[in-house]
């Protein structure tokens, strides 16, 4: 396909291969069948010998049974001793808890993803607390820098300006044909750390991991790619090992018609319900494209919408404690761009649905500060388009601190990038002014917090109900020891991922957000309140993500947005049997 005008709409193309096994037809029985039932490791032909070892779906390494090896022409190509699944589980996590570097724990896991798919992806699921601040924030950021450095085996799909006017033939390469879920960056914004060019393919490769694990989306069903239009990024630019192009960043009207080719080619080759999701493009695009294509492609940004949508879950459980609703609240956020306006609209839109009143009124309860200070309508001329609806009659206030004075809010939330920018001042002026503020210092990875939990808890002497995008440590105060909760997206994204595919939807709607948020915030206990947590345990995080895909299910349902017809009379249980299981399969 050439390149296309970008105002030109993509042609409409059905797609009736998707499925529910996790994401997609389920062609050769694996997924259907039962654990005791013998299912047949196809490649193009029966896998077997050297080559089944080398694929990372059917390979078990030690775990191939004596019978499995002699069928498989395996025997004499292993060691004679036959582990089960669970003692190669604890035999790896014991080895990466030896690592006491969290890169090195990083690359000993895409080294397993890269050879054994289905132990990964158990290891994951059985120890998502531990392992997911390694294969996602904060060490994602750090792999992502060094990415060119320790990049070894490709994951995903690279497309670059080289390729421009033939993206489709690239998608063609790519040996799976059922996709149901792509994570795409361009790797301007990689998390806090800036222009990582085509260095950050980590991030979609790592949030595809946990749309699976978490999500339980079946991992042929999910492609990370990265859009390499170069780099502004100096350091990479002259990093003789840096992976991308060597060349500044393409804009305006070239890049535009880049991703318009690249939108066209996706929807040509997987059809109308494939699910794209951006990741970490700068502001000025992120805002652009999911305005442009959320009206003829199945489109989510995690950065605009899963953030807004797991800080409103923390915001909806922590009135349970505070005894307040929503609308009693005043916010204020440090950072306004996709994050902090993302959730100050859902904010809004959800004061709105609450009480009735217009969504104009209700965003006059929601404050933001950007680097130049207060946004008031006095510089409503030189704002940005996204920034223009917060910008309310106020004198202007030229910092954070002054900002807390004059405005009073009782929720404080960050999301600048900055790290430490919520001082002693700013905390303690919120404790003044609030009983329990409410203080969430979401910007990742750690480095960049706005404040730490030990901070947020010292200097409000244990009041503040706190929650942190990265994860931080139990925190011992005055003898008490208070939890942090983690405003993660992994939350948001992989059940409603999972509630989209299962019931076929074809377009993304705030609705669907909203419920993904209520069905969140329904998950916390009186237990968790106790311990100071606006946010259940990721040790239950698949029914979470259940609960969270049977929510956006029935909202997508009710809106005429779904394709997957008739509708499950039991939804969770539509959405527990549709998750991918990392449990060994037996070959004959």
């Amino acid at each position: 396909m050439g390149s296309t005008p970008a105002e030109l709409p993509c042609e409409d193309v059905a797609d009736n291969r998707s499925g529910v096994g996790g994401g997609i037809s389920d062609v050769y029985g694996e997924d259907s069948a039962t654990l005791d039932q013998l299912v047949t490791p196809w490649v193009t032909s029966v896998a077997s010998g050297y080559s089944l070892m080398r694929d990372p779906r059917y390979n078990k390494g030690l775990a191939f049974t004596d019978k499995e090896r002699d069928a498989h022409y395996l025997t004499g190509l292993l060691p004679p001793v036959v582990l089960s699944q669970d003692v190669q589980e604890r035999k790896l996590m014991h080895n990466l808890r030896q690592y006491t570097v969290p890169l090195q724990r990083y690359t000993a896991l895409m080294d397993l993803q890269e050879r054994n798919e289905r132990l990964f992806y158990k290891l994951l699921v059985d120890n998502v607390e531990e392992l997911l601040p390694v294969v996602y924030t904060p060490t994602v950021g750090e792999a992502c820098q060094k990415y060119g450095s320790i990049f070894r085996k490709p994951q995903g799909l690279y497309i670059s300006l080289k390729e421009k006017g033939k993206i489709l033939e690239v998608l063609k390469n790519w040996p799976q044909r059922g996709i149901q879920v792509i994570v795409v960056t361009d790797g301007e914004r990689i998390l806090g750390l800036g222009d990582l060019g085509c260095q950050g393919m980590g991030i979609p490769v790592g949030k595809l991991s946990l749309y699976t694990a978490l999500g339980g989306i079946r991992p042929s069903a999910c492609l990370p790619i990265t859009i390499d239009v170069g780099t502004n990024n100096e350091k990479l630019l002259n990093d003789e090992f840096y992976i991308g192009l060597k060349q500044r960043r393409a804009t305006g009207q070239e890049y535009a018609d880049f991703l318009h080719e690249f939108m066209c080619a996706v929807k040509q080759n997987y059809g109308e319900k494939v699910l794209v999701q951006f990741e970490d493009f700068a502001n000025h695009n992120a805002f652009d494209l999911l305005s442009k294509y959320s009206s003829s492609h199945l489109v989510f940004n995690d950065d605009i919408q899963g953030t807004a949508s797991v800080v409103l879950a923390g915001l909806i459980a922590a009135q349970k404690v505070l005894g307040k609703t929503l609308a009693d609240h005043t916010f204020l956020f440090l950072g306004a761009g996709e994050a902090g306006t993302g959730i100050a609209e859902l904010i809004a839109l959800k004061i709105s649905k609450e009480t009735g009143a217009p969504i104009d009124e209700t965003r006059k309860k929601i404050w933001l500060v950007d680097s130049k200070g207060l946004i008031v309508s006095s510089r409503k001329e030189s704002l940005q388009h996204f920034k223009q609806p917060w910008a309310h009659e106020h004198e202007p206030v030229k910092n954070l601190i002054g900002a807390v004075n004059a405005i009073k809010p009782t929720v404080l939330i960050g999301t600048s990038g900055v790290g430490q920018t919520f001082t002693k001042e700013v905390v303690e002026a919120m404790a003044t002014n609030n009983e329990k503020p409410l203080i969430l210092a979401l910007s990742n990875p750690t480095s960049q917090a706005e404040c730490t939990a030990e901070q947020a808890y010292t200097w409000t002497k244990g009041r503040a109900i706190f929650g942190s995008g990265s994860p931080f440590d139990p925190v011992e105060y005055n003898g008490k020891t208070y939890l942090p909760g983690q405003a993660n997206n992994c939350y948001i994204f992989p059940g409603l991922g999972l509630g989209l595919i299962m019931s076929g939807a074809i377009r993304v709607r705030d609705d669907m957000l909203l419920a993904a948020s209520e069905a969140l915030a329904a998950q916390v206990t009186e237990e968790h309140f106790a311990n100071g947590l606006i946010y259940p345990p990721f040790a239950n995080i698949r029914q979470i993500s259940a609960n969270i895909a049977a929510s956006v299910a029935a909202k997508t349902y009710d809106l005429g947005l779904a394709s997957n017809l008739p509708r499950a009379k039991d939804l969770v249980k539509f959405a527990e049997s549709s998750m991918y299981s990392p449990v060994y399969r037996n070959y004959r």
